[in-house]
């Protein structure tokens, strides 16, 4: 079995796969860190260019990001490859650029929705001021509205070349997920194996639901489209080895940190990245499994620690592991919804009455009846069923059950799901808003879109 080891990963891996799991196990809280109830967030949001709402080139990020280096002292390190900027470093936070130039704050884990809160709206004000006078606005939006993957390009970024090479040959959309997209992910620490099993099955049973719940990109290259997340429906085809619910032993209530890296084992490699002469450089691996590599290496080299992280960045289930659980399928959204994502999910996952109350509304689902519903709701959003059951009644009791639970927490963060909550008693999405709006208010105007989905 794989288990916490001592033994020196690049000197014995070949021998002694359970060094595998050593990350996972590293994760483990302790219980005074669990009992602050932290969540991290990932934030997206997409670059567009003021006069013609097109997606905004590198070049102009690029320079909204040494405006911003510049003018706010905070931000005191610049992140580069081969002398591109690509991201600003802080002692809170990473801006980092995803492969269409869509930009990532990530921030430290907080036990405080308000923290954060705060740290994102003076965010989102900072950067929607120097970024204007780059001539760029930020959306609070899912999708490029405009422009599509075939009209951006891929920042200068080796690990996105090869990304661009290798997964258009397993599937049809990943340009689109790579270069279109943003969103909004959520982090959540567990104490022990059996925590981080409860919580990760238990988000990656849900997700689908909450991904419903979450849709907010129906426009796409300048029109409606048939979706209201064309988001989800990207990634329904960017890479089903590595991409969706893991595994259907995990709805069996039976999964282990081994089983997860077993999975992992049997993934195609994309990369691996070695110092060459100084410098650090990314090597494409073809034809490879993780397995295969600890077993004979590649082209000289062995695998090691570096490469096994690298290995676990390159797998983009619904929901993933690391030293955290890590629940990555939301659209972005505007302003006032962005924080019911960690919100949500911290009522859930550090309640275990909570937790058991969602299990027993799922109970009769099987690993394919959720798999149908998350390849049904990027058309249909919350207006399906899946055995008789609506998933608008599924939701509304799930985001009631967080709401409690985060009201006997005691720090009025349930304020942040009212928005949501809203949405639910109408049962519809932000993107039937949109959809609405854009009929009969815009009557098809991108400008007043823009407007509103424009994070200020």
């Amino acid at each position: 079995m794989l288990k916490q080891s001592s033994i020196n990963f690049e000197e014995n891996l070949r021998a002694d796969e359970m060094q595998l799991c050593e990350i996972f196990f590293s994760g483990c809280k302790t219980p005074d860190v669990i009992a602050q109830k932290r969540a991290g967030v990932e934030f997206e949001k997409l670059p567009v260019c003021i006069n013609n709402y097109k997606a905004a080139p590198y070049q102009q990020v690029a320079k909204f990001l040494n405006a911003l280096k510049t003018k706010q002292p905070q931000w005191f390190d610049g992140l580069y490859e081969n002398n591109a900027l690509l991201g600003l470093v802080s002692d809170n936070a990473v801006i980092t650029l995803e492969p269409g130039s869509q930009t990532e704050l990530s921030l430290k884990p907080f036990g405080s929705i308000d923290k954060i809160s705060s740290i994102l709206k003076n965010y989102n004000k900072i950067t929607a001021d120097l970024a204007k006078e780059q001539g760029i606005l930020w959306l609070g939006y899912g999708i490029q509205p405009v422009s599509t993957y075939r009209n951006i390009n891929i920042i200068p970024k080796k690990r996105y070349e090869y990304m661009t090479k290798y997964l258009p040959s397993v599937a049809k959309k990943p340009l689109i997920m790579m270069r279109e997209t943003a969103g909004i992910q959520a982090s959540f620490d567990y104490g022990s194996e059996e925590d981080a099993m409860k919580k990760f099955a238990l988000a990656l049973k849900l997700s689908p639901f909450i991904s419903a719940a979450y849709a907010n990109s129906p426009i796409r290259n300048g029109r409606l489209t048939k979706f209201k997340s064309n988001r989800a429906a990207s990634w329904l085809e960017t890479d089903n080895d590595r991409c969706g619910l893991v595994s259907s032993k995990i709805f069996s209530g039976d999964f282990s940190f081994e089983q997860y890296a077993q999975i992992l084992l049997d993934v195609p490699m994309i990369f691996i990245e070695r110092v060459l002469n100084g410098v650090k450089k990314a090597i494409r691996v073809k034809n490879l499994t993780f397995r295969q590599f600890i077993k004979k290496g590649y082209e000289g080299f062995s695998a090691n620690k570096e490469d096994w992280e690298t290995h676990l960045s390159l797998y983009f289930p619904d929901v993933r592991l690391k030293s955290y659980i890590e629940i990555r399928n939301h659209d972005n959204q505007r302003e006032d919804m962005i924080c019911s994502v960690p919100a949500l999910w911290k009522g859930l996952l550090y309640n275990d009455d909570a937790i058991q109350a969602v299990i027993d509304i799922l109970k009769n689902l099987t690993y394919f009846d959720v798999e149908y519903v998350r390849h049904k709701t990027p058309k249909c959003g919350l207006d399906m069923k899946i055995k008789h059951l609506s998933l608008k009644d599924i939701v509304r009791e799930i985001v009631d059950i967080s709401y409690q639970s985060l009201k006997t927490n005691g720090q009025d963060e349930e304020k942040y799901l009212e928005p949501l909550k809203e949405y639910i008693a109408r049962g519809i999405t932000p993107a039937d808003v949109i959809i609405e709006k854009y009929n009969k208010d815009w009557h098809g105007n991108l400008t007043e879109f823009v407007n509103y989905c424009a994070l200020k």
